[in-house]
């Protein structure tokens, strides 16, 4: 029988789409990043299950759409429900780490989690037996402070104080975890999910200036772009240097790594040729990097323009593990096994999302989008028109009728979203320490 593939899926936090140099970034940020796609796969039209953190998440974990969960209204979970009863992933609810736990697969999280604070939730609920990381959505890098000041670094759910640079300790916690897993039969799963390049922004160079104004919380500065670049690299470094030791442990040719980010890229980011960022259903908001790397499976120099969705992934893991779904949570992210195999092929994806925030929805099929914002309606070709600039609802009419239509549908088979959710009616630089 063939060994079964070590997984890791990487996962940034508030990545553009064009940010790395392998979408068209115009910024050398990212070489490690970069060569996992030359020597892999590319996709070009892959899409975040949401344009905020935690949402996507919650789609994430459980390979089904997030609105199936209480917790994904919030848009997203904030430092201010620490202690909720309601507000994060149910230890209930199978998680594809679960699923691969059960399976014989040794599991981790290192990195961010916002999916609930203990004792109701966390990732050692949910199917990882280590974890190391914040659980809130974003922290300072060197204090590891949430955005109401309570420190925010755990090791398992014991609150652990250490120092460094946040990317740099990630990084670091990887790589000794994939150094003691050679040592093991068994195969693993790592997800590593970076803060970067999340604010607040800061590099390794800023440690004096954030002890200085520590006790101004994610006021450091207002960042600038050579930050922000800063901050990709910093997290590319660790991924090269991860990638450095499974292939100095033999362990990289059936290793399947996965890259994407959680949401479209925020006030630095690059996002071109794509329009609007986080918080929008716009391209800008949803669309984002899709690496995928494996030697023993995937041919080098692959782009696939397949329509693919982050809870996708998770299915995909679980395909490539050879595991099951659990028989009562049917999974509604697809498999994407066909298309690592074989770069050109294709399958009907239809997409489909909603959005508290502006009374937002969007559909896409095929070429076409389907977007609502503020109670206006939009069509748009994007094989003709990426940048969203052509609405063409009036001059397709029918075809805005049935890409509506493929909305309601699929929403009237979703839950509500409940009348007392704490949503986020608004964004601006002055409300992200509430994000």
């Amino acid at each position: 029988m063939a060994k079964r593939p070590n997984l890791i899926f990487i996962v940034a936090d508030d990545l553009g789409y064009a940010d790395l140099g392998c979408y068209g970034g115009r910024v050398k940020v990212s070489p490690a990043l970069d060569a996992l796609a030359a020597h892999g796969l590319r996709f070009t039209q892959g899409y975040a299950n949401s344009p905020v953190c935690s949402p996507t998440r919650f789609a994430m974990i459980t390979a089904r759409y997030q609105y199936r969960l209480r917790g994904a209204a919030e848009e997203p979970i904030s430092s201010k429900s620490r202690g909720d009863l309601r507000l994060g992933l149910p230890p209930e609810h199978p998680t594809f780490p679960s699923l691969l736990k059960d399976s014989g697969y040794r599991t981790a999280l290192i990195g961010k989690w916002h999916l609930g604070y203990p004792p109701n939730f966390g990732p050692l609920r949910s199917g990882y037996e280590e974890f190391f990381g914040p659980m809130a959505g974003g922290v300072d890098y060197f204090t590891h402070c949430d955005s109401r000041g309570v420190h925010d670094l755990w090791v398992g759910h014991e609150l652990r104080p250490e120092r460094g640079y946040l990317t740099d300790l990630i990084s670091q916690r990887a790589i000794d975890y994939v150094e003691r897993m050679a040592q093991q039969d068994a195969p693993f799963l790592l997800s590593l999910h970076y803060t970067a390049p999340h604010w607040p922004w800061e590099t390794r160079d800023d440690e004096a200036l954030a002890q200085e104004v520590k006790d101004n919380l994610f006021h450091l500065h207002g960042g600038n772009i050579h930050t922000y670049h800063t901050m990709i690299r910093h997290m590319d470094e660790g991924i090269g240097q991860l990638v450095g030791a499974l292939k100095r442990l033999n362990q990289l040719d059936n290793t399947l790594i996965v890259f994407t980010s959680d949401n479209g890229g925020e006030r630095f980011s690059d996002n071109w040729p794509l329009v609007g960022g986080k918080m929008d259903l716009t391209e800008g908001g949803i669309r984002v990097p899709w690496i995928a790397h494996w030697p023993a499976v995937i041919a080098p120099q692959q782009v696939s323009a397949q329509h693919c969705l982050t809870m996708d992934w998770s299915a995909t893991l679980l395909e490539a593990a050879g595991v099951a779904p659990h028989p009562d949570y049917p999974l509604d992210g697809v498999s994407l096994m066909p298309v690592l195999r074989d770069a050109t092929h294709r399958f009907q994806r239809p997409m489909h999302w909603r959005m508290n925030h502006r009374g937002q929805r969007a559909c896409r099929i095929d070429d076409w989008k389907y977007l609502q914002v503020d109670g206006h309606e939009y069509l748009f070709n994007l094989s003709q028109d990426e940048r969203e600039r052509a609405n063409l609802a009036s001059r397709e009419p029918e075809r805005l009728g049935q890409l509506r239509q493929s909305w309601l549908d699929w929403e009237a088979g979703m839950p509500p979203i409940p009348s007392d959710a704490l949503v986020s009616l608004g964004y601006s630089v002055k409300d992200m320490p509430q994000r």
